[in-house]
C-alpha cells in the first residue's frame, strides 16, 4: 500500500489522493512525466520529486521518513513494506508513572521470534534487542509504553510507530486492547479474565511469595498481547484497504499464531481472583 500512497506528500490530502487514483495514478511508478502532463506545473513538479524521493527512502529501508510525513491515521500503510524490520511491543508495569513505578516485564515479537524481559533478571538486554528494529507496533504505546520506557529505563525509542489504538478507532473499534480483540473475534481462552490490574497482582505475588507460577502467568499474558497485535494489525490493514482501489490485490493472509512459551497457572489465577472477592 505504501507504493500507492501520495497523502504523505505536501499539499496532497485524502481527497486529492483519491482523485489521483481515479485518474489512473495508482502508484509511484505510474507517476511518469507523461502521466503527469495534464496536471498544473507546480503539482506535476511536486509529485515527480516526491515520488522519486519516496522510492529512494523505501529502497533505503527508512520507515522513519514515512512516519514523519504520513497523517497519524494513515501510519498503517507502512505495515507490509517494513514487516522485516518491525516488532510488536507491550510492557507490564507496577503502575502508571514512569517516575515512581517500574517495568515488570516486556514482551517483544517480530513475527518469527518471541523475546521476553523481566525486572531483576534481564531487563537491561531490551535496549540492544529493540535497537535491531526500525518500526514498532503497539496498542496505546504512543501514550503509555514508549514514554514509560523512556522515563523508567532511559531507552530512546526513536522508532517509526504504528499505534493500533488509533488505527482501530478509525474503524470504529474502540476500548482497551482486550475489548478490541473480543470485537474482532480473538479469544484469549484461559487468559480471558486477566487485565492490566491483575497483571500487577501477579507481579506482587511473584515478588512477595516467590511464586514462579505467578511470573509465568504474567509472561503468558504479556506475550499474548504481542502475538495478538500481529493478528489485529493484519485485520485492521485489510479493513483499511477496503476503501481503496487495492482491496483485491493487497489483502493479507492472517498470520499463523506462534506457540506461546509460557502457561498460565490456573490455581494462581483462582487464588488471586478469590482474594479480590
Amino acid at each position: 500500500m505504501l507504493r500507492n500512497t501520495f497523502c504523505h506528500m505536501p499539499g496532497i490530502g485524502a481527497k486529492t489522493e483519491t482523485r489521483l487514483w481515479d485518474a489512473g495514478l495508482l502508484s509511484w511508478e505510474a507517476a511518469t512525466e507523461e502521466a503527469l502532463s495534464s496536471l498544473p506545473a507546480g503539482r506535476r513538479r511536486l509529485l515527480h520529486e516526491h515520488t522519486r524521493e519516496s522510492g529512494s527512502r523505501l529502497e533505503a529501508d527508512d520507515p522513519a521518513y514515512f512516519d514523519s510525513l504520513l497523517p497519524a491515521n494513515q501510519a498503517w500503510r507502512m505495515f507490509p513494506e517494513f514487516r522485516h524490520t518491525m516488532a510488536y511491543l507491550d510492557i507490564e508495569t507496577t503502575g502508571l508513572s514512569g517516575d515512581r513505578d517500574h517495568v515488570t516485564t516486556i514482551a517483544l515479537y517480530d513475527g518469527e521470534s518471541i523475546f521476553h524481559y523481566v525486572h531483576g533478571r534481564n531487563l537491561a538486554d531490551f535496549r540492544s534487542r529493540i535497537a535491531q528494529y526500525k518500526l514498532i507496533i503497539t496498542y496505546n504505546g504512543k501514550t503509555f509504553d514508549v514514554p514509560f520506557l523512556r522515563a523508567a529505563l532511559g531507552v530512546p525509542m526513536p522508532h517509526a510507530h504504528i499505534d493500533l489504538r488509533y488505527v482501530l478507532a478509525g474503524l470504529g473499534i474502540t476500548g482497551g486492547l482486550k475489548e478490541c480483540e473480543k470485537k474482532l473475534g480473538i479469544d484469549r481462552k484461559e487468559l480471558a479474565d486477566i487485565d492490566g490490574y491483575f497483571a500487577v497482582l501477579l507481579w506482587h505475588d511473584y515478588k512477595r511469595n516467590g511464586n514462579e507460577h505467578a511470573l509465568e502467568t504474567l509472561l503468558a499474558y504479556n506475550v499474548a498481547d504481542v502475538v495478538n497485535l500481529e493478528t489485529l494489525m493484519t485485520l485492521a490493514y485489510n479493513m483499511k484497504i477496503r476503501d481503496t482501489p487495492f482491496a483485491a490485490s493487497h489483502s493479507l493472509d492472517l498470520p499463523e499464531r506462534p506457540e506461546i512459551p509460557f502457561i498460565a497457572d490456573q490455581p494462581t489465577i483462582r487464588r488471586i481472583k478469590h482474594s479480590l472477592m
